[in-house]
């Protein structure tokens, strides 16, 4: 997992609307922290630095250190509400992280060894159904991603979440199915090519011009999941 991330806060004494928009005012972004056995617990933080912390890209997989009066509470951010016209943060909700707890999250995937795969150096391209896979993990050991080796695919495989060794302390969210991650297909110049090649003719990989990468999850095996 990314490495954690330190957050000042001040305690927020009211809430409701009026109080949330005076802080927003002030620079300031209301959120609350909940989970374990405590009551809920009101904060406040500066805008800016949430915001710098928003667009690293990673914040919402990383551990939040919310540094708060003397204490620092250990949290996951669950949810950032935004302006619906300026996307400036407007409420955070953080859980709070327990001893021995486990959380669902979502972790980003990359693939590795793509100069291994057979189909990807015949010009295949490799169709990405879920750039991200949904984990329940022990919330300390939470990875920052996934690494799938694509080594020996060929093209018309599939990389289903069965074949990723994930890490200790964490199992697919996911459990009814044997879902697909990618798929590795051929591109619609390398088809027409190979059509029109007599029997026994090879075509160059390097003649093949391959289509761009996609997500869209109508082209897996089992598009439309969610």
């Amino acid at each position: 997992m990314s490495e954690a991330l330190t957050l000042p806060a001040e305690a927020r004494e009211r809430a409701g609307k009026g109080a949330s928009r005076a802080l927003r005012r002030e620079g300031r972004v209301p959120a609350v922290i909940y989970g374990g056995k405590e009551a809920p617990t009101m904060i406040h933080v500066e805008a800016k630095e949430l915001t710098r912390q928003l667009n690293t890209g990673h914040f919402m997989n990383s551990i939040v250190e919310i540094a708060f009066g003397n204490d620092t509470i250990r949290c996951l951010p669950k949810d950032v509400a935004l302006h619906p016209v300026t996307d400036r943060p407007e409420h955070v909700d953080f859980l709070r992280m327990t001893k021995g707890g486990k959380i669902e999250v979502s972790v980003p995937v990359v693939f590795a060894n793509e100069e291994a795969s057979p189909g990807l150096k015949k010009g295949g391209v490799l169709n990405v159904v879920r750039h991200e896979i949904e984990l329940v993990c022990e919330n300390d050991k939470i990875p920052g991603e996934i690494v799938i080796d694509v080594t020996g695919k060929e093209v018309g495989d599939s990389i289903h979440i069965s074949e990723v060794k994930l890490p200790v302390g964490s199992e697919s969210a996911i459990t009814d199915r044997d879902y697909t991650i990618a798929t590795l297909v051929a591109p619609s110049a390398l088809k027409k090519s190979e059509g029109e090649a007599g029997e026994g003719e090879e075509v160059a990989a390097d003649e093949v011009e391959a289509t761009a990468q996609t997500s869209d999850e109508s082209e897996g095996e089992e598009g439309g999941e969610e």
